[in-house]
């Protein structure tokens, strides 16, 4: 048992790029991995629909934060020696005027869903960084986490600003208002 101990200890104990991955850093990492790519794709999509220009350079932003997050967890992944999910195509940009009405997302529901995809961001970077044993990886996730705050305050102050916030019931005076 103590040769056990010692062991872990060697392997735990020097430069966190020495020691290997357990299996949960390495799903974690591959599967947000996996969701970013996914990210990249669509809101590269969205950006041929929206017709606002603060939601489009939010966008912007976002993907561009995506491909150096992309970027630097396939270099992690591949120096651990584990495989990368596919990526998607790069989209093409397009006008937003070619997409039919009916057949266009509108800004509102752009901005709900990026919203959505902040929130899970922010829950995904917390899980991998709790079960990380890895400061590297840890300090990496933590990175990505304050990014999505960031990002996730200036969106909520879009939302507001253009009246896309959709609020739900509130509680006043002991009383829900609808």
């Amino acid at each position: 048992m103590k040769n056990w101990g010692r062991k872990i200890m060697g392997i735990l104990g020097g430069h966190p790029h020495d020691e290997p991955m357990h299996y949960g850093e390495v799903f974690g990492t591959w599967a947000y991995l996996n969701g970013l790519k996914g990210i990249i794709s669509g809101y590269q999509t969205w950006m041929n629909h929206t017709g606002d220009t603060e939601l489009f350079k939010l966008m912007e932003k976002v993907v561009d934060e995506s491909k150096r997050e992309e970027m630097e967890i396939e270099q992690l992944l591949k120096e651990n020696g584990v495989g990368l999910p596919p990526s998607p195509p790069e989209r093409a940009y397009s006008d937003m005027e070619t997409i039919p009405v009916g057949a266009r997302f509108n800004d509102a529901e752009i901005s709900a869903a990026m919203t959505r995809d902040i929130t899970n961001g922010l829950m995904t970077c917390s899980q991998i960084i709790g079960q990380s044993t890895r400061e590297d990886i840890a300090m990496m996730f933590d990175r990505y986490h304050t990014a999505k705050v960031q990002t996730g305050a200036r969106l909520l102050q879009l939302n507001k600003d253009k009246g896309w916030l959709v609020l739900p019931p509130l509680q006043t005076e002991g009383h829900v208002t609808v």
